[in-house]
């Protein structure tokens, strides 16, 4: 599955409001559609405990909140930029501008970790992080 076909348009959020790390997860969760038939409190959930175990940033600005959710029929998988950036635990201790979030049916240990290998290879591709920060718009991320 390639991150393009999963990743819903509707929910990415191209100004997070949030200013912390619990602010930036449920703003994520909220952008999800109606549509999607998710429990956004339990959803909400699962990243904070994930978060609570160790920080999902990763270096140069980026975050990969995730999870795996009982009873999920697909991956989903949004984005989320902060221009002014989030402390979030990054281990190169800068702000966190990009947040790519996914949530995995829980019986789909090994598409989650393959989704999750290929966000942090497209994170290495060059500038991209740069273009995502200057982008205009949702349209353009």
């Amino acid at each position: 599955m390639r991150l393009k076909e999963t990743l819903v348009r509707e929910a990415i959020v191209d100004e997070l409001k949030a200013q912390a790390r619990d602010e930036v997860l449920r703003e994520l969760v909220n952008a999800l559609p109606d549509g999607m038939n998710v429990d956004r409190a339990r959803l909400f959930k699962i990243l904070k405990e994930r978060e609570e175990q160790s920080s999902t940033a990763i270096r140069g600005g980026v975050a990969i909140p995730h999870g795996r959710v009982p009873g999920l029929d697909k991956i989903i998988l949004s984005l989320g930029r902060s221009k002014q950036g989030v402390e979030f635990g990054a281990p190169d201790n800068k702000p966190t501008h990009i947040f790519f979030l996914l949530f995995a049916p829980q019986e789909a240990t090994g598409e989650h970790l393959r989704m999750l290998a290929r966000i942090a290879r497209l994170c290495q591709v060059p500038n991209l992080i740069t273009r995502l920060l200057s982008a205009k718009d949702r349209e353009e991320i």
